[in-house]
């Protein structure tokens, strides 16, 4: 069977580009930056939601579901840097050539990858081939929208419609599951520069799991999975988390049974 992987991430604003782009004086703080940064996206566009590019990654989180085994883990500052991050988790696509799933994963997180890749001379030949390597890549890679090979969920379900779009976290609570903890995105800044990265961490995790679980339940939607294989995917997840004594996994297990 093919090796299933659900992944996400969580940024910050990239202060050393906006730094080099706007050649900004080394005195300003980081916060100064951002906030620089974030004043200019405002009078552009209405929000302060930096571009694709400024986006640096410090967490990637992953949940991967391989023969019979279930695990979820992240590649996560401090331990690695961006480039580290970054090269890191195309090096485990290159290794299972697994069924990417996202949420957004098309709008968002690979677009931001491929700029961070860039940036950092990351090496991904298995995630960018479209046939010239492996002809079955030809029709289902990972780059063409309509192709399978990445599944981005609130794409497809929406219909390739951005107005149509439901919130991962809305989604998840409507079918039981326990949705957003502990914080949001637009936490994730703040929470930085207080150095929660654990629990930035933590919450791009417990994301993760509800991405997976909602497959889970659109396999069964589409008939790839009968009712009794779809319960047993759900006990395998369940049970691998119950094997995690950390808090946030309990506070997942709590939300999820109640």
């Amino acid at each position: 069977m093919t090796p299933v992987l659900a992944f996400d991430i969580e940024t910050i604003p990239d202060v050393a580009g906006i730094r080099k782009l706007h050649g900004l004086p080394a005195d300003l703080s980081d916060n100064e930056v951002a906030e620089f940064a974030f004043q200019k996206r405002r009078a552009a566009t209405g929000n302060d939601f930096l571009p694709l590019h400024l986006q640096r990654v410090v967490v990637i989180s992953c949940a991967l579901r391989e023969g019979d085994r279930f695990t979820v883990w992240s590649l996560a500052e401090p331990k690695l840097n961006e480039a580290g991050i970054v090269q890191r988790f195309y090096d485990g696509i290159e290794k299972f050539t697994p069924q990417m799933v996202s949420w957004n994963g098309g709008g968002f997180d690979l677009p931001v990858l491929h700029y961070r890749g860039l940036i950092h001379n990351v090496v991904a030949p298995r995630y960018w081939d479209m046939g010239e390597d492996d002809k079955d890549f030809k029709w289902n890679n990972y780059i063409s929208r309509y192709h399978s090979r990445h599944l981005d969920l609130m794409d497809l379900l929406a219909l390739y419609q951005p107005r149509a779009s439901a919130p991962l976290d809305d989604l998840a609570k409507l079918m039981g599951l326990p949705g957003k903890l502990g914080m949001d995105g637009s936490a994730v800044w703040g929470a930085w520069q207080e150095g929660r990265i654990d629990e930035i961490r933590d919450y791009c995790e417990t994301d993760v799991v509800n991405t997976f679980l909602v497959y889970l339940r659109f396999q069964r939607m589409r008939g790839a999975l009968t009712a009794k294989a779809f319960d047993a995917e759900v006990q395998a997840v369940r049970t691998a988390l119950e094997g995690l004594k950390q808090p946030h996994w309990q506070a997942f297990l709590a939300a999820w049974a109640a």
